[in-house]
């Protein structure tokens, strides 16, 4: 049974701008799941209507079978992480996370008991008696996550929490905050635009366009199996060929080129897609799934080069280990098992 649900859950603005439409999402007990897509989305809207902070204009919220789309924020028990750490400036490590408790009105040694644990937990024993100002941002946003779950919250949500820590930071943030995911076997719903970010964490991701989920998957499945083209481009892929159905593994391009595809699919055209990667540089001797190209622009990555390749078929992004000087002519050629068949976004 799922834990958490959101049925037909739509939000509309001032009576005109729909911001969710009809959006599905369930979450099982204990899951990280994360809200994934570009600004305006809808991902951050649908936190809020979890959090309380938004009434839906249509449909339902149910939470460990009980529904929750009427319930105001301070009776839901969930603890909230902002991109913002929020934390109490003249109010020490172990007050700002004492705070959520003192406000229950436990008594003082259970409140002693239960932040112990957690700055344990979340590793910032030692800092109990500082200060936020003396602090790295990293630190600080443990802090933020520690008041958030010593509060035992039924639910966790994460708003970009990383956004404002710099890239070594948010690595090592990443890691923790799945280390205490795991050891507290909480159910948390993280919002972030960024999808290496996600992908190292989630045990699913939900991919938002224009307030619809595109696909809910596993990030495994996502990065190599995206659904639609918006999908595939936003997680990276940047070759993109209209092709038709000629027969169970034959497609055609626009300009009748011929193309093999080991993918099973119902769809009777739409785009084919391939990473830069995985497009091959062939010798005369491959005939299968080669158009030729000429060289353009080269760039440097590190471990290999990028080039964009003129071909028949338009522009195409090919990384390679080798070097090829501007205007040479090459082979690409397309592994039928590499080809993945999205739909074409609106």
């Amino acid at each position: 049974m799922e834990f958490l649900s959101l049925n037909k859950i739509d939000v509309t603005y001032d009576k005109k701008k729909t911001i969710l439409k009809g959006l599905d999402l369930e979450i099982r007990k204990g899951e990280l799941v994360s809200l994934l897509g570009p600004s305006g989305c809808g991902k951050t809207t649908t936190l809020r209507v979890i959090a309380g902070f938004i009434e839906p204009s249509g449909g339902e919220f149910v939470l460990d079978g009980k529904d929750y789309t009427k319930i105001p924020v301070h009776k839901r028990n969930f603890g909230i992480v902002f991109q913002s750490y929020a934390l109490f400036p003249h109010l020490s490590v172990y007050d700002n996370v004492a705070f959520g408790l003192k406000l229950q009105k436990l008594k003082k040694e259970e409140i002693k008991r239960k932040v112990k644990e957690i700055l344990e937990i979340c590793d910032l024993r030692e800092f109990a008696g500082c200060f936020p100002k003396q602090m790295s941002g990293g630190q600080r946003q443990r802090v933020a996550l520690a008041r958030a779950l010593v509060i035992q919250p039924k639910l966790l949500l994460l708003d970009e929490p990383l956004s404002n820590l710099d890239a070594k930071l948010r690595v090592n943030m990443r890691v923790e905050i799945k280390r205490i995911q795991k050891k507290l076997g909480i159910t948390m719903v993280f919002v972030t635009h960024d999808q290496e970010e996600c992908f190292s964490i989630s045990d699913r991701v939900a991919v938002m366009n224009n307030g619809v989920i595109e696909q809910y998957d596993t990030p495994e499945n996502i990065y190599s199996k995206p659904k639609t083209e918006f999908v595939a481009r936003f997680i990276g892929f940047h070759n993109f060929i209209a092709l038709k159905k000629q027969s169970a593994c034959i497609f055609t391009t626009e300009q009748g080129e011929k193309i093999k595809v080991e993918q099973e699919t119902v769809l009777e055209s739409g785009l084919g897609t391939i990473r830069p990667e995985d497009i091959l540089l062939a010798d005369e001797t491959i005939t299968e799934n080669v158009i030729n190209g000429k060289i353009g622009v080269r760039t440097f990555l590190g471990k290999s080069y990028q080039y964009e390749v003129d071909t028949s078929l338009g522009k195409l992004v090919v990384n390679a280990v080798g070097i090829y000087e501007t205007g040479k002519q090459v082979r690409l050629q397309f592994p039928k098992n590499k080809i993945i068949l999205v739909e074409k976004s609106m």
